[in-house]
């Protein structure tokens, strides 16, 4: 058991540093999105929205079809791919790196590998579920699916895209600063008494 752990902290530990040695040349970048999606200052949220508005209010004015709007993002990418790691030094100043600034990044890295591994977990748990059950598996998907196109359905595409974009964007902070503890807890404490009064009503 040992020995299998110890296998996992090394390969986690390799594609931690193969995945800071690809984004090296966007380490000032990613440093200064961190501390924007964390929200180490009180505006922040307020500015992030603001940037998310703006960006999909230009989608909806200029209405691209479906091949320009990906081609366009595509582009951005590719252009940001190349300007970053040019730019990035002269913009931020210095390329010598702070202990803790390193350490951060690191850090950065290695939760981007932890998400990665967990939503490949999830994918094989979903084939495994396919083998060993496969009537929960088949309607269990339809279910979501089913739901999911009604919600589709009910909403515009792009209204729905940026509630999610948005909600994505504001995860970290929501995550770091214990809003979503406070009120999935909430949550729970109001079922519990909704269950706890049902069983006095069955008494």
């Amino acid at each position: 058991m040992a020995e299998g752990d110890n296998r996992s902290a090394n390969q986690l530990a390799a594609e931690t540093a193969n995945l800071e040695e690809r984004f090296q040349g966007w380490g000032e970048v990613i440093l200064v999105a961190d501390r924007i999606i964390r929200w180490e200052k009180p505006w922040f949220p307020a500015a992030i929205m603001g940037v998310i508005s703006f960006l999909f209010l230009m989608i909806y004015y200029l209405d691209p079809s479906v091949l320009s709007g990906v081609s366009c993002f595509v582009m951005c990418l590719c252009l940001a791919d190349y300007l970053v790691p040019i730019l990035a030094p002269r913009i931020f100043g210095s390329k010598i790196w702070t202990t803790e600034q390193q350490q951060r990044f690191h850090e950065i890295c290695s939760n981007l590998v932890k998400t990665q591994r967990r939503v490949i977990g999830w994918w094989k748990r979903l084939f495994v579920l396919k083998e060993e059950k496969p009537k929960m598996y088949f309607m269990s998907t339809i279910s979501i699916l089913a739901v999911i196109a009604w919600i589709g359905q009910q909403v515009h595409n792009l209204f729905l895209t940026y509630l999610m974009v948005s909600f994505l964007l504001l995860l970290p902070g929501l995550n770091k600063h214990g809003i979503i503890t406070k009120y999935v807890g909430m949550g729970k404490r109001e079922i519990n008494k909704l269950l706890k009064q049902k069983e006095k009503k069955n008494e």
